[in-house]
């Protein structure tokens, strides 16, 4: 399950009115259907996708023997230790 963040929107009154009517026609809630309209909004956004697409190249592309804390590691070599 995803984690949920509660925000205010501050929407067009016709656009809420249109969210209503499609949670309505499709038995869901408002926020299901927001959720799923910014998702695929976002889909489309190619700054967003060309990002992600770079990062996902990179997994795998190291193997160690030993677990080991990235984090950690790039905060070691930020401060040169």
């Amino acid at each position: 399950m995803q984690s949920k963040v509660k925000t205010t929107l501050n929407l067009d009154t016709d656009i809420l009115k249109a969210i209503k009517v499609v949670a309505l026609n499709k038995d869901t809630t408002q926020t299901e259907i927001i959720n799923e309209y910014l998702k695929q909004g976002l889909k489309n956004e190619p700054e967003i996708n060309t990002k992600n697409k770079s990062l996902k190249d990179l997994i795998g592309m190291i193997e160690v023997d030993e677990p080991f804390n990235s984090v950690e590691e790039v905060r070691k070599l930020r401060n040169k230790e």
